[in-house]
């Protein structure tokens, strides 16, 4: 479960998030939408670590993160731009995090491995990102952020840049991502029929605040 208490956020004098409240229960699809620089991203940087929030609390299942670095937060986050490491090869990006932490090296094979084959990139295991296609850049952001098996995925505008055929397909990647590892997922987007097709929690931002309009 993610629980935001009174998160607020000021720079240079203007309040971009205003006293946000919202609990999200476990294994739930949550979408995120609202217009361009009404603070969506910055509330992910916040829950991710990235960002320090000017006032509030970040809970996730109860526990409070609020002054924990990123990665002792167990969550996965996929940045709009995918972030790709510009000189490690596929397996590498999809390794990183758990390699960080320790993990014994034939654990760590077999751990990319899985997810490779999972999201149909075992090919292009030795490729370099500039060697991918937008969507395969999507699938390699995905399944490294899913590597160091976090509780909550956070996903900011992940298929803006895909065409209509290839964001179809996505969805129904998404979708058997978070069923398959019973995540938590915040999703931000500015597609109406993205959010409808994979949102079961749809949230707004509106003049800072968080609006439930609608759940289940």
């Amino acid at each position: 479960m993610i629980q935001l208490e009174h998160i607020t956020w000021s720079v240079s004098s203007r309040t971009i998030l205003d006293q946000v409240s919202v609990a999200i229960p476990a294994n739930t699809y949550a979408v995120l939408m609202g217009p361009t620089g009404c603070g969506k991203t910055t509330l992910l940087e916040i829950l991710c670590g990235l960002r320090r929030a000017t006032a509030g609390r970040v809970l996730l299942d109860g526990v409070d993160v609020t002054d924990l670095e990123p990665r002792e937060r167990g969550i996965g986050y996929v940045p709009q731009d995918l972030a790709l490491f510009p000189g490690l090869r596929v397996r590498e990006q999809i390794g990183f995090a758990p390699k960080l932490r320790g993990m014994a090296p034939d654990a760590l094979n077999q751990r990319v491995n899985r997810l490779a084959e999972q999201f149909g990139i075992a090919p292009l295991l030795d490729r370099l990102p500039d060697m991918l296609s937008g969507g395969e850049k999507q699938r390699v952001a995905l399944a490294r952020a899913l590597a160091a098996q976090p509780k909550l995925l956070l996903l900011d505008e992940p298929l803006s840049a895909l065409d209509e055929s290839m964001r179809a397909e996505a969805m129904v990647l998404l979708q058997r991502v978070q069923q398959e590892h019973a995540l938590t997922v915040l999703h931000v987007t500015h597609s109406s029929s993205e959010a409808a097709a994979l949102g079961t929690l749809h949230l707004r931002m509106v003049a800072g605040r968080l609006v439930v309009e609608s759940q289940g």
